[in-house]
């Protein structure tokens, strides 16, 4: 009887084992930034029904939308709120910042997750150094309530910052934050390190090659097989620039004494449509970069310099935004239109094998077949263990 059991067990371990690999498969995750700069996006109700029927488990807001928190309450998604730049000033006073964590944050938990709180995006690669000034007060501003009300442990400060912070990016491991900046990134940093949270860098390769079509590798910076290049300072070889700029913040911030800060990319994204003189603004580019960068997460890869540490990033971005200012490309970075429908064919999960020229993305529905299936391989458990048991 005991080795009966002891068969029974195995295979139904073994079960379990493969149910749970298959949901791996199913349940990549990875973020997305949802931006709502446009006057013709679905209601938030109907973007919980498209994001449940991704594989999207977490979000990043570009403020604390409550209309978009309570659509995914009670959801598995996890949020990035923020407080958008000119909300700074009065984040400086401590009494200031726990009422808007009061009125725009404790009102949504714990039905709705979120994990962090963004004080201000690209402050530090702008040109306003009164905004400068009041970065870091804010940030410590907002840390200090969230530890009032207990909630520190759960929810993390930081700020997002544009590659324009860095004053050298090449090779790599020469990379250097802006000497004028210095005196702004260094007490961040140490804050950082203090609070145990990610320093969050927006990521655009496609910057690069608009600004250089003729120098730049398409391949290079697509995630396309190419001849890379090798980092002198340290013989790493690279094949991609994202790997080679996430490597420079990495460098840069070792420069100023820290190695133990995770960086996580906030933004990143290729446009599907630019004006004339955007080059490489198209839907097959677009499609290539973010299914390459896909296959990157899904395989858990590192950059050169960190291969232990998987990439951690936020797609930019869930629609098209109509009224976003700026050349045509700013308006052209969604995945979705706002009516629903893929701006671009991105592949399915059974794309995953295929050349990386292919790109890979989770099958997109609009359906709920992620409960469907969920709930079939339930049944289709419960149905295995009995009919093992009786026999």
């Amino acid at each position: 009887m005991a080795g009966f059991t002891n068969t029974v067990l195995f295979r139904i371990i073994l079960v379990l084992v493969s149910l749970s690999a298959l949901f791996h498969v199913q349940c990549l995750s990875f973020g997305i930034n949802y931006g709502q700069i446009a006057n013709n996006l679905p209601p938030p109700s109907q973007v919980a029904g498209l994001l449940q029927s991704l594989n999207v488990s977490r979000v990043k807001l570009y403020d604390a939308d409550p209309n978009v928190l309570q659509a995914f309450s009670n959801s598995e998604v996890d949020f990035i709120i923020a407080l958008g730049n000119e909300l700074l000033p009065n984040m400086t006073d401590p009494l200031k910042a726990q009422t808007w964590i009061q009125q725009h944050v404790t009102p949504h938990l714990p039905q709705t997750k979120i994990s962090s709180i963004l004080v201000g995006n690209e402050i530090l690669g702008g040109t306003d150094t009164l905004l400068m000034s009041y970065l870091l007060t804010a940030m410590q501003s907002v840390y200090a309530a969230l530890v009032n009300l207990g909630l520190s442990k759960t929810i993390a400060v930081t700020t997002a910052n544009s590659l324009a912070i860095l004053g050298n990016s090449y090779p790599p491991s020469a990379g250097t934050f802006r000497e004028d900046l210095a005196q702004y990134i260094k007490p961040i940093l140490d804050f950082h390190s203090q609070t145990n949270a990610p320093f969050l860098i927006n990521v655009y390769p496609y910057f690069a090659y608009k600004a250089s079509p003729g120098e730049v590798s398409l391949e290079y910076v697509l995630f396309q097989p190419n001849s890379g290049m090798n980092d002198s300072g340290t013989n790493l070889h690279y094949d991609n620039m994202l790997d080679a700029q996430m490597d420079a913040v990495y460098a840069a911030m070792k420069v100023m004494g820290h190695t133990d800060i995770e960086v996580r990319i906030s933004e990143t994204g290729w446009p599907s449509k630019g004006d004339e003189n955007e080059a490489g603004a198209t839907p097959e580019n677009a499609g290539i970069y973010n299914g390459n960068l896909l296959r990157k997460i899904v395989e858990k890869k590192g950059t050169p310099a960190k291969p232990d540490v998987p990439i951690d990033t936020y797609v930019f971005a869930l629609f098209n935004e109509d009224l976003k200012p700026g050349p045509a490309s700013e308006r052209n970075y969604g995945l979705f239109y706002p009516n629903g429908t893929r701006v671009y064919d991105i592949g399915d999960v059974g794309a995953a094998g295929t050349d990386g020229a292919d790109g890979y993305l989770p099958q997109f529905t609009f359906s709920s077949a992620h409960d469907i299936n969920a709930l079939s391989i339930f049944n289709f458990l419960i149905f295995l263990i009995v009919y093992l048991l009786w026999e």
